[in-house]
């Protein structure tokens, strides 16, 4: 246990107490004595509040289980009237719309991608605050967009017949997104500005302008012989580099060196599902890297072959307008931060009973504090223009619970002495019993609300656990294409609009899981913007270039108000409430269900592994095909409930799950032989931490509250740092 400093009623880890004291609460203009008489009394005032709200949903899952195992001829009408009767579907409120306020064009107006990224990886969350803008040029050479024949392999060092596909396959972007009067890109031999307007001549010597001349919105260096011209589309800037001394200006017609991309605008820094905070330790770390983060200073290195790389902040981006004024434009995204959810306990702090602190409100404070001092203008960069601070909060399970986390925001508020409203509220759709009342969840912070979103995995995980009871659920693959998933999906982004998201909030759609498969996102991916939404995640930066193409394609604020114009009148309760249960089990043949099987415990085991021996919450996971898949706590949520299900309903035997899994440990462990920090599951499984830990969220999996693995996961990493002499 970690060494305590008594403050009242409650005790707080000293590494914890020290840093806020010393480091965070005098820079916020705080008194420290007073700030930790306030923190103490919020954790006395909360904590009752807090564990109410789970017993409900325990209540209500108990309820449910029950009902099921009594109703197996399933009638839907009853099943409906069931679930009001106990209070899990609401009165659904009458039309109103969020009355949020100072919320920064990048959340309110601005649509294109966003990133979520560990906090407690300096690294990865340094290239994600710098991925606001990226190379298209990069984006494509480096990824399976452009494929690798006829000469255009990627090789070891540059191949011209590659980059040239690159060139052309970016000049057509430029065609469709800022089109010329007459002619094409393609064509361009020199870009220049002349009366403050962008001229490109072309081949034939004609020289042309731009469709849409307002497209034009910038330049750097001499009008006459630039080295930037900066465009606008859609709302997102794209920046054409241009050196003829560089080695790829010197070989294009225009001197292009480069054809640059105002990327992620916006990134959830996550203190939650990417991350392994299990301790006092832990949550240090985390909240010394939001205080890096949230004043720009924090700075990372890493060997890179002989040579030592350090990341640090972009700087701003300054140009010259058409008009001769100067422009400034953010070097680095807009910055969220998620905390963790209400049912998670660590022993940074302890109540006055002695057991563990609700983390989501050790969060709310703690992350709160420290956003401060961007409030206060401490820090290199500013980060939210209008004063606000973004609170992503996760797993929130109906109205009451995103009351509660309303009701906690305001006492932060006071606590810190900043208006109210200051803490805007992300809420998080993926749980079933928020997805049927989102409308009342949404106005329970309809004065915070800035963004609501979709997760296929969290969402599905608590599709299997809510209704455990009824039968045994759909293979993963068929789960994707049944009706409650589409209506689910539809219901967001209606709710959103119906509400008055536009140009207020974010409307978003979940992650693209699979890194390396650039090509089929930039084919399948548009669907999330087409369907309304103006962000979605993407796990790299890479990414977050590809997929702001899509939103040049799609004017999303345009198709807003025709989906508004449309009419919002749909009501989508009755089909999300159609529940994915096999209905004849028959049609699954043995080699069906052990190929099942097979992945969910090889997606378990290469995910836990990394979690509890080596503390990584969020990493690129080889699947069974040795694909790499973007994983977090998510993925083994509806893996583990998956396998839960089938084994109580008799689908497959404990024995079965236990050869399964041991065989697929042994695939992990060749997946990871390159690893030199990786421990081997295979042969002494007993005495494995992480090995053990896949079977408890199998065999303990219907005991899991709402299915999370949180529970499980912190368990066995606490006992796999002691088995290491962590702590």
């Amino acid at each position: 246990m970690p060494e305590y400093v008594t403050v009242g009623k409650i005790k707080v880890a000293k590494i914890i107490y020290d840093f806020f004291s010393e480091k965070v609460v005098p820079e916020a203009e705080l008194d420290v004595g007073k700030f930790w008489q306030d923190f103490e009394q919020i954790v006395l005032d909360f904590t009752p509040r807090n564990r109410e709200l789970l017993e409900t949903r325990e209540k209500l899952q108990e309820q449910i289980d029950q009902w099921h195992k009594e109703n197996k001829d399933f009638d839907s009408d009853k099943y409906k009237a069931f679930l009001e009767e106990i209070g899990y579907l609401e009165e659904e409120v009458e039309d109103f719309e969020i009355t949020t306020t100072n919320v920064d064009d990048e959340i309110a107006n601005v649509a294109g991608p966003q990133l979520v990224v560990p906090i407690n990886n300096a690294r990865y969350a340094i290239n994600a605050a710098n991925a606001r803008w990226g190379s298209l040029y990069d984006a494509f050479y480096g990824t399976d967009i452009i494929p690798e024949d006829d000469g255009a392999e990627k090789g070891t060092t540059y191949n011209p017949v590659r980059g040239n596909k690159v060139i052309a396959k970016s000049r057509e972007f430029l065609d469709s997104a800022v089109p010329l009067a007459s002619g094409s890109h393609h064509d361009s031999t020199k870009y220049a500005v002349e009366d403050g307007k962008l001229i490109v001549t072309l081949k034939d010597g004609k020289e042309v302008g731009l469709k849409d001349e307002e497209k034009f919105v910038g330049y750097q260096g001499d009008e006459a012989s630039p080295s930037s011209i900066l465009l606008k589309n859609n709302g997102l800037h794209i920046d054409i580099q241009i050196d003829p001394n560089d080695p790829i200006g010197k070989t294009d017609a225009a001197s292009v060196k480069d054809i640059v991309l105002e990327s992620a605008i916006t990134t959830i820094m996550d203190c939650e599902d990417s991350v392994t905070a299990v301790d006092a330790q832990d949550k240090l770390e985390v909240y010394e890297n939001w205080l890096g983060l949230i004043r720009g200073e924090l700075t990372t290195t890493f060997r890179k072959g002989d040579k030592t790389i350090e990341r640090k902040f972009n700087e701003d981006r300054v140009y010259k307008t058409p008009e001769g004024d100067e422009l400034t434009l953010p070097g680095r995204v807009l910055m969220l931060v998620r905390n963790v959810g209400h049912l998670m306990v660590n022993n940074a702090v302890l109540n006055e009973d002695g057991s563990e602190a609700y983390e989501g409100i050790l969060d709310a404070v703690f992350t709160s504090v420290i956003a401060k001092h961007n409030l206060l203008g401490k820090g290199k960069y500013i980060n939210s223009k209008k004063g606000s601070v973004y609170i992503v909060k996760p797993k929130m399970h109906g109205s009451e619970e995103v009351k509660f986390t309303n009701d906690l925001f305001a006492r932060v508020e006071d606590m810190l002495e900043l208006e109210r409203n200051t803490l805007k509220i992300g809420i998080m759709d993926e749980e079933r019993r928020t997805s049927l009342n989102l409308k009342n969840c949404i106005y329970a912070g309809k004065e915070r609300a800035i963004f609501i979103n979709t997760g296929f995995l969290d969402r599905t995980g608590d599709e299997i656990h809510t209704s455990m009871e009824l039968g045994p659920m759909l293979r993963k693959v068929d789960m994707r294409q049944a009706p409650w998933l589409d209506a689910y999906e539809k219901n967001n982004v209606l709710q959103g609009l119906k509400t008055g998201f536009k140009n207020r909030a974010q409307i978003g759609k979940g992650m693209w899981a699979m890194p390396d498969k650039m090509k089929d996102m930039l084919e399948t991916k548009i669907g999330h913007v087409k369907a309304g939404a103006n962000t979605a995640w993407v796990p790299s930066p890479t990414a977050a270039t590809i997929h702001a193409l899509h939103y040049h394609e799609v004017n999303v604020q345009e198709l807003q108000d025709e989906l508004i114009k449309a009419g919002l009148d749909e009501d989508y309760r009755d089909t999300i409430l159609q529940i994915p249960v096999q209905e004849n089990v028959d049609e699954w043949t043995e080699e069906e269900i052990q190929d099942e099987l097979d992945n969910n415990c090889q997606t378990m085991l290469g995910y836990v592994v990394r979690w509890v021996e080596q503390g990584i919450g969020c990493s690129k996971v080889p699947d069974i095909h040795d694909v790499g898949l973007m994983e977090d706590r998510a993925t083994l949520r509806i893996s583990s409930q998956m396998v839960a299900n089938w084994l109580h309903h008799g689908i497959v035997t404990k024995e079965q799950v236990e050869e399964t899994l041991r065989r697929m440990a042994e695939v992990v462990d060749k997946q990871n032989e390159g690893d030199p920090l990786y421990k081997n599951m295979a042969p002494n499984f007993d005495d494995s931490v992480a090995f053990q830990a896949a079977r408890d969220l199998v065999f303990e999996g219907t005991e899991q509250p709402n299915g999370y693995t949180e529970p499980i996961l912190q368990r066995r990493r606490l006992e796999a740092k002691k088995k290491m002499g962590l702590i």
